[in-house]
């Protein structure tokens, strides 16, 4: 049997086992989670570089020649050539943001596992939907403003708000929602999509709220954070893996370590210590509890 022939074979076993239900089990040793760029949607850059271009070049013109004494012009230079930046960025993001409206309209986004071969229209589509959020992204997270980039995050469809945090790591740009006060540690890579062998897997990560991901940890397509869980520095996720509620996890893959005792179960006391005089003090505020949480602190009163 030829080289040829034994590589379509077990193309052809791949395929029939990919219609099972059973579960992939991913190496990250072996994995490749790289994307795979093509210079062809690269080209979707020129038309974004085009009009945003327009827009800074079109104010800029208009500022050459109003009558303002260029001695003033000059003074503002500097701080104009820093909004004309801030403009080109936003731009940008608004001009791929209309180009992924239209995509989407020809090819919706969708969860499942597909193969990665030319002509595989979700492996296409979700390539060039990468490529057009990439450059967005990279110019808007290389901003110094720290939230900027939760703005862009949900320009392009994640679900999170102000109080979760993962500026130092990488996120994805689709089929991910966060719930409220998540931290991500810096270096942690967020992936709702991966490749895996010849197989594009893109499934939704979910973080409830008060999740923790600790450093350099990377977490798989389909993971699901409960309330109040905890992930270590340097841990991995597995495909689908379901993070219970309240607890810490760690390692690779991540397993079930001990029960998360710091989940915060008093938020209106905070402890204020006098190191020179040695004493201990608690202060009670009135702070706003989430209905969700309320049932803790009545928790804790009882056991009081």
């Amino acid at each position: 049997m030829t080289e040829e022939e034994n590589d379509e074979q077990n193309a052809v076993k791949e395929d029939a086992d990919s219609d099972d239900d059973t579960e992939f089990i991913i190496d990250f040793t072996t994995s490749s989670a790289i994307n795979r760029v093509s210079l062809k949607f690269l080209v979707v850059y020129i038309p974004i570089f085009w009009f945003s271009g327009l827009v800074v070049a079109t104010l800029w013109y208009g500022y050459t020649v109003s009558p303002v004494p260029w001695i003033i012009r000059l003074i503002f230079l500097p701080l104009l050539l820093l909004g004309f930046s801030f403009l080109f960025i936003f731009s940008c993001f608004f001009f791929s943001k209309l180009l992924l409206i239209f995509i989407n309209l020809i090819h919706l986004p969708k969860e499942g596992i597909f193969r990665t071969k030319k002509g595989d229209t979700d492996f296409e589509f979700w390539r060039l939907r990468t490529e057009i959020k990439k450059i967005t992204l990279w110019l808007i997270r290389n901003w110094p403003l720290p939230w900027i980039d939760v703005i862009a995050f949900r320009w392009f469809g994640i679900k999170m708000d102000f109080s979760s945090h993962l500026n130092d790591a990488w996120c994805d740009a689709e089929f991910i929602s966060f719930g409220k006060n998540v931290t991500i540690g810096q270096g942690a890579a967020i992936m709702s999509s991966m490749i895996v062998g010849n197989y594009l897997i893109i499934k939704k990560i979910r973080f409830d709220d008060y999740s923790l991901i600790g450093g350099q940890s990377t977490i798989a397509p389909g993971t699901h954070f409960g309330e109040d869980t905890v992930l270590g520095a340097v841990s991995v996720t597995t495909l689908n893996q379901e993070l219970e509620d309240g607890w810490i996890y760690s390692g690779i893959p991540a397993r079930k370590l001990k029960p998360n005792k710091y989940a915060e179960m008093r938020r209106d006391i905070i402890q204020k210590v006098d190191v020179d005089e040695e004493e201990k003090v608690e202060t009670e505020y009135d702070v706003n509890i989430d209905e969700d949480k309320k049932y803790l602190i009545k928790k804790k009163s009882e056991d009081d």
